[in-house]
């Protein structure tokens, strides 16, 4: 019988500025993870380690702590691979852990720490994303003095406007105005006190139906509109998660026309494709964040199941009724898109499928 690689465990790097609230955005996190287990490496700037001292108690052998510098500028691609082989070892052929944090210092830089995850020789994570902390009451204040928050803004995937709590209605939505102008195509969303649903980062109720870093569960709960009591009062955006399955095979050149103008605010796709007769042999697992795309071919499991299209979209301010109409007109099986995978149609899909440790691709891929 044959068996599929195990999931490969999401690196996610959490960015900001001194005082932005990193910390207290992954403390949440940790308190409510659902299941999820959560390692972290933590990166303080000083000799007293303060930021470690405050997740600790939390993730118990699970952290890797960094002091004395930025992480981006104190080790190398190979060093942070040690850690990460500390963190990802399986037990018994088992993940200890579901996803990675990584911490940054206040002073590190976004792009280098995403280009040491993608440079990762380590075949058991892939790159999850950039998340990047803002201080809404402080905004301003932290443009100016470091203008580079912009730049900041255009290469993340996710930004968290936090400390909303801090400012009036009128002040919040402005700077959201210009943080959503600066942060391009990302998706964005306002907290307070770094209560960030944990859901849009990885999935935070593990289950046998699992795609990536949601289940199936979580999404029908979304999709009817139901909500959760314990997040009255919260300052987050609204978002949302799409679940698609389709029992016919996809067209390959109509979901790459797809992924490749995938619209704003759209974070996270994660799922299995079928191609369809032309390589009956494997499915394609598929991977996005932000601007990240890999897929990744493996065998079909064995037992009879049918061979299914389930992808998982998540996102804020999307159009989930759109991105559903989108990905039922990329099936095939009509007149003019045959049930098969041709060779010419695979192509724009193989860009994606990556050895790893291919650098240049790699930073290429993600929007470097």
């Amino acid at each position: 019988m044959s068996k599929a690689n195990p999931p490969q465990i999401p690196v996610v790097v959490l960015a900001g500025f001194l005082g932005s609230g990193k910390t207290t955005v992954l403390n949440h996190l940790l308190h409510h993870s659902g299941g999820t287990r959560i390692g972290a490496i933590v990166n303080d700037f000083g000799a007293i380690e303060i930021d470690a001292m405050a997740v600790a108690g939390q993730l118990g052998d699970s952290t890797v702590s960094l002091g004395n510098g930025c992480l981006c500028c104190a080790v190398d691609a190979s060093e942070l691979d040690v850690y990460l082989d500390k963190l990802t070892r399986p037990v018994n052929d088992v993940h200890a852990i579901d996803v990675i944090v990584i911490e940054a210092s206040g002073i590190a830089e976004p792009q280098e720490l995403v280009r040491m995850v993608l440079a990762s020789e380590n075949p058991r994570i892939v790159y999850g994303g950039l998340v990047e902390v803002v201080d809404a009451a402080e905004f301003d204040a932290t443009r100016e003095k470091h203008p580079e928050v912009t730049r900041h803004l255009g290469l993340a995937d996710l930004v968290v406007v936090n400390k909303g709590d801090r400012v009036d209605a009128v002040e919040r939505e402005r700077v959201l105005g210009v943080v959503r102008a600066g942060a391009e195509r990302a998706a964005v969303v306002t907290a307070s006190y770094g209560r960030v649903d944990p859901e849009m980062l990885f999935d935070c109720r593990p289950s046998e139906d699992r795609i990536g870093q949601l289940s199936f569960d979580d999404l029908h709960r979304h999709d009817d509109g139901a909500t959760d009591a314990s997040h009255t009062g919260h300052l987050h955006d609204a978002y949302e998660s799409v679940a698609f399955t389709s029992e016919a095979p996809m067209d390959a050149r109509r979901l790459m026309a797809f992924l490749d103008s995938r619209p704003e605010g759209l974070y996270r796709i994660k799922g299995y494709v079928d191609f369809g007769a032309g390589d009956p042999r494997n499915r394609y697992a598929v991977h996005a964040v932000g601007r990240f795309l890999r897929f990744y071919p493996e065998p079909w499991p064995d037992g009879g199941e049918p061979r299914l299209t389930q992808l998982v979209l998540i996102g804020a301010g999307i159009d989930a009724a759109a991105l559903r109409a989108e990905l039922a007109a990329c099936r095939g099986g009509t007149a003019d898109a045959p049930h098969a995978a041709d060779e010419h149609g695979m192509w724009g899909v193989l860009r994606y499928v990556q050895d790893k440790g291919d650098e240049a691709d790699a930073d290429e891929t993600a929007g470097l």
